[in-house]
């Protein structure tokens, strides 16, 4: 088979180390830094190339790391395995997603042990489930932002067979599968990637140090890098869409930028394929053009994360008004309702936490709804919490289900965290695994001068490298037998379920949301189509002058609601949701 590898920084000569035998690389007379060599070899030989004498490194392109980051590579044979299942036709207008860690998914922490859990997720109504990154990092569990080889699975989740596993189940269950990559940076330990060449510049500067090559001398091959990574699990492991992690850190100047590149591509594979194939941005620039479509001047991606929808949730609910939450603190539910009707609440406002204007109004009449995902929790959004605790440690079930209402009927895609579908009271805490001492130590102590300038005492602060934090949050299941995390459950599937029956729920015109809302009594109502949604968010019954035609019925409610009366008014009860129909 050929064996190839695009090493510029080697000066004289390129080795492949296959199954302890050595082999000289050719340089390629038509590739500016690339070797070459043909050699024998099958699925599961271990490789790795020396570059002038050096030790033996991974490849960059690597399958498979079956030791991890720092040993050999393995080679895989992706035709090798049979797929049972087509992946069902799925639009992104009509999904409801579901974010899950592998490794406290279940005990065993495993795509093999998430897979056996998947008929649980088919019968909440979730269509796609979205995993956090699963490339190869040292040590057994982590979050997956500190991946170091974007073509590989992690080995201690069962590495690419058990990906295969998983997808195809999903697939024959009738869901799809979305893949979070990290393009913006990679672990600070066991990256071999500057050793072979330029995937690194000095030019820019992230949180992370050097900032991926993307516009420097030398960036064609990285971007080349990056895109087929990308390509890869959508065509290798038949992974329907990918998440983008932290776009907003990608530094790239030229004309032509990489995520135009990527959405390109992708938009390419999909009519190859056939398939519906789609590219989801984590962004903090609350910028239309993300997702705004190539043809019109946007970066062609086709939705992406909305913390503005996040943040004035987070504060209606909780009244937390420190760091960024600040701006969204002076009228919460004007926040809120502004974020239902505009999307972003930061549309070229003044922004107190940033100390200038932020953000660009959405066109809401050019824009569908299904270009943003609203959510109430994240892993982002409960783990960088000094205690990752959840929403249900302090809400009560009432405002939980106030806040599934607001996600699973709103405008915006829905998406959960696992275990929010029943309140689960495990917290998602910040863990690692890190090998390298000094690493876990300098890890250990920066989380904690972190908090402790927030007024956290350093031991409350949970040591990201005692197993017991990821232990801890580890989800339980019994909790979904018990009250009240049942009777959440029964409602996040009753919410799910008229999200995919009733149109209006899926209707991506912006425009056509109506929002009203008392800031002072604590209720918030808006319309789409026909059905009317309500909450009140306070500890007392409110009367909603919500209008009445005379033929309006409770399709669901979190108390027990009467409809409003010839009066038009809607009277709920305290911490209380209900979805109504005049149609």
């Amino acid at each position: 088979m050929l064996f190839e590898v695009w090493a510029p920084a080697a000066r004289d000569r390129v080795t492949l180390e296959l199954n302890g035998t050595a082999h000289p690389m050719e340089r390629d007379a038509e590739r500016a830094g690339w070797w070459t060599c043909v050699a024998a070899a099958g699925d599961g030989d271990r490789y790795g190339f020396a570059l002038d004498g050096g030790h033996v490194l991974p490849d960059p392109r690597s399958r498979r790391q079956p030791d991890g980051p720092d040993g050999l590579s393995a080679i895989v044979d992706h035709d090798a395995y049979v797929w049972f299942n087509e992946a069902p036709k799925l639009r992104l207008r009509a999904a409801v997603l579901y974010e899950l860690h592998v490794g406290t998914f279940t005990p065993d922490g495993t795509l093999d042990g998430a897979r056996d859990r998947l008929g649980e997720l088919a019968g909440l109504g979730i269509t796609h489930v979205e995993l956090m990154p699963l490339c190869p990092f040292p040590g057994r569990w982590g979050w997956g932002y500190d991946g170091v080889a974007p073509w590989a699975v992690h080995e201690p989740y069962g590495g690419p067979a058990a990906l295969k596993r998983f997808v195809d189940t999903a697939h024959g269950l009738g869901m799809g599968v979305v893949l979070d990559v990290v393009h913006n940076h990679l672990g600070p330990s066991g990256n071999h990637l500057p050793s072979f060449g330029p995937y690194f510049t000095d030019t820019h500067h992230t949180p992370w140090g050097a900032a991926v090559n993307l516009d420097a001398p030398g960036s064609d091959e990285v971007r080349a890098y990056l895109l087929g990574s990308a390509l890869g699990w959508l065509r290798d492991y038949r992974i329907d869409g990918l998440r983008l992690d932290a776009v907003h850190a990608l530094v790239d100047n030229r004309a032509l930028t990489f995520l135009e590149e990527l959405s390109e591509a992708v938009d390419e594979l999909a009519r190859e394929q056939g398939r519906q194939h789609f590219l989801v941005a984590e962004s903090d620039q609350a910028d239309p053009r993300t997702t705004t479509p190539r043809v019109a001047g946007g970066l062609g991606l086709h939705a992406q994360w909305n913390d503005d929808f996040h943040h004035a949730l987070h504060v209606v609910l909780t009244g937390e008004s420190q760091g960024y939450y600040a701006d969204f603190a002076r009228a919460p539910l004007a926040a809120l309702a502004k974020t239902l009707r505009q999307v972003f609440f930061h549309d070229g406002t003044y922004s107190s936490f940033r100390g200038r204007h932020h953000g660009r109004p959405v066109d809401r009449v050019r824009t569908p709804a299904h270009r943003f995902l609203g959510y109430a929790q994240t892993h982002d959004q409960i783990g960088n919490r000094a205690l990752g605790d959840r929403l249900s440690a302090t809400l009560s079930p009432g405002l939980l289900a106030c806040a599934a209402a607001l996600v699973l009927t709103g405008p915006s895609v829905p998406m959960l965290f696992m275990g929010e579908e029943w309140g689960a009271g495990t917290p998602w805490q910040y863990f690692t695994d890190h090998t390298d001492p000094e690493l876990a130590e300098a890890v250990r102590r920066g989380r904690r001068r972190e908090f402790a300038a927030h007024g956290w005492a350093e031991e409350e602060v949970p040591d990201p490298q005692d197993p017991a934090t990821r232990d801890r949050s580890v989800l339980d299941r019994g909790e979904r037998e018990r009250a009240p995390h049942n009777r959440l459950l029964a409602w996040h599937r009753e919410l799910v379920a008229l999200r995919r029956t009733l149109p209006d729920l899926t209707d991506p015109d912006l425009a056509a949301v109506r929002v009203a809302f008392d800031e002072e009594a604590r209720w918030l109502a808006f319309r789409r189509g026909v059905l009317r949604v309500a909450v009140n968010l306070g500890k007392e019954p409110v009367d909603i002058p919500i209008g009445s035609n005379g033929r309006d019925r409770v399709l669901v409610s979190w108390e027990p609601v009467e409809a409003p009366g010839a009066d038009g008014v809607l009277r709920l009860p305290a911490e209380c949701a209900v979805i109504l129909t005049d149609g």
